[in-house]
């Protein structure tokens, strides 16, 4: 066997042809999965944008107390109405995802109704007397009800929506393929006047 010919082995690993093609296969779909995601942070932002400005435009509505123009639309439909506009079609919402809860002043956001702790236990038990602040009857564990409210109320506009990727590409992190994003604010309806919604009623069971 002559010693001078290179082996097969080193005539192999010496032969540069077609490396460049090589780490380009390798490293082309990285590149495009860091391109697409960038894509897809800058939308998924973009939406919430455009779902917060919604609700801020229609919280503008609300506390006008105005009436829709359309009489076959109410204030509510036409709430969801402002929102998709400004949503430009690239957020939809349905009158399911948009909530708006009326509370007596800002401090009572999110709170329960208040209640007697007749057991001193922390919590509401059945049979303790509480304040009915939303008029259902039943001790709530938020105090807030449905509607828009009336002049000098406090309103909080709630939005929920599933955002879709653009791409696809990453709905394997998700849900579905879908990112729930939401939105809120809460206002004080300009005093145009009005009978309250609810008058709160003290409850003994």
């Amino acid at each position: 066997m002559r010693r001078d010919a290179p082996s097969i082995d080193r005539r192999f690993w010496a032969d540069r042809d077609g490396a460049g093609v090589l780490e380009f296969a390798i490293v082309i779909p990285v590149l495009i999965f860091f391109v697409v995601g960038i894509m897809e942070v800058c939308a998924l932002l973009f939406a919430e944008s455009l779902l917060e400005g919604g609700v801020r435009e229609a919280a503008r509505y609300g506390i006008t107390g105005a009436l829709p123009n359309a009489d076959e639309t109410t204030r509510e439909q036409e709430v969801v109405n402002i929102v998709n506009e400004h949503g430009i079609g690239f957020v939809v919402v349905a009158q399911e995802n948009v909530e708006t809860l009326v509370y007596p002043n800002f401090e009572a956001i999110g709170q329960p109704e208040p209640y007697s702790d007749l057991n001193g236990n922390g919590t509401y038990n059945a049979g303790e007397p509480f304040t009915d602040m939303n008029c259902n009857g039943s001790w709530d564990n938020d105090m807030g009800f449905s509607g828009l409210g009336v002049g000098g109320e406090i309103v909080l506009y709630r939005v929920e929506h599933d955002y879709s990727m653009l791409t696809g590409l990453l709905d394997f992190a998700f849900t579905d393929g879908a990112i729930p994003i939401s939105a809120s604010v809460a206002v004080r309806n300009e005093p145009y006047g009005g009978d309250p919604t609810c008058i709160p009623v003290e409850i003994t069971e």
